[in-house]
């Protein structure tokens, strides 16, 4: 059963259709990749999944559940994360205030927690800091962990997203772009994170126009054009359907 399972899923602006009848389904336990030419409504599909916009119709339904419409928290809260395009966060915060601040089940959200201080509060405190030390040894911030989330390269702004969408101990992260602007070395890095995390049984679901990258990570890859669906299968099987490479490529022929 797929882990995520989008049936016609529709989405206009102002008359134009961003969307028109999307279907996708993300196995568990696999990269999925989402590709598509600019304007292909990649972007805009992540927002109806993750309830930063509704959809006009269709049906979104993530473990077993209709999330079709739901809250972006509510969202998060049953296990599906995303991050954007260009890496949010809090600029003046250090990266390990970053971190601990996306750990749910916050005990500093309850006033009576956050002033009395009881067991409960300070067990799930200490579990909080503990999962952003892990998360950053893995991602490899741990040399920045005090500097505030401003001064990070681009790469590493990247990884620190990635950081705060596993703080919520997610079964499911999409990713939207997550290579973009990135240098080689840093790509490389972040693409062997997204390999471990799968391996580990974490279900990813990213757009990227990187074509290595996608390459390298996905085991399926779905391709949209116009807001609709317009080939899936391997890599290699989309870089021989003429109808991708007008498309996304125009008549070129893609790189194996």
């Amino acid at each position: 059963m797929a882990l995520l399972d989008i049936s016609g899923v529709t989405r206009s602006f102002y008359g134009v259709h961003a969307l028109s009848g999307v279907d996708l389904r993300v196995e568990p336990r696999r990269i999925t990749g989402l590709i598509g030419p600019n304007g292909a409504g990649k972007t805009t599909l992540f927002n109806c999944i993750s309830g930063v916009v509704p959809p006009d119709s269709g049906s979104i339904r993530f473990d077993g559940q209709d999330i079709t419409g739901w809250r972006p928290d509510r969202i998060a809260g049953a296990g599906l994360v995303r991050t954007f395009q260009i890496a949010r966060g809090f600029p003046r915060l250090s990266v390990y205030e970053n971190l601990l601040l996306y750990g749910d089940q916050q005990p500093g959200e309850s006033v009576a927690a956050a002033l009395l201080r009881p067991t409960a509060a300070l067990r799930r405190e200490a579990e909080l800091v503990e999962r952003a030390g892990r998360l950053a040894r893995r991602l490899n911030l741990t040399r920045v962990l005090n500097e505030p989330a401003a001064n990070l390269s681009g790469g590493q702004k990247k990884l620190l997203e990635i950081g705060r969408v596993l703080m919520a101990e997610p079964k499911l992260i999409m990713l939207d772009e997550p290579v973009a602007g990135v240098n080689p070395a840093l790509t490389r890095e972040i693409a062997e994170h997204l390999r471990s995390l799968a391996a580990d049984g974490l279900t990813i679901l990213l757009i990227e126009h990187h074509m290595d990258t996608i390459a390298q990570l996905c085991d399926h890859v779905v391709v949209l054009a116009e807001g609709r669906n317009l080939a899936e299968g391997s890599f290699a099987e989309l870089t021989h359907n003429a109808a991708v490479q007008e498309a996304y490529m125009g008549r070129r022929r893609w790189a194996s």
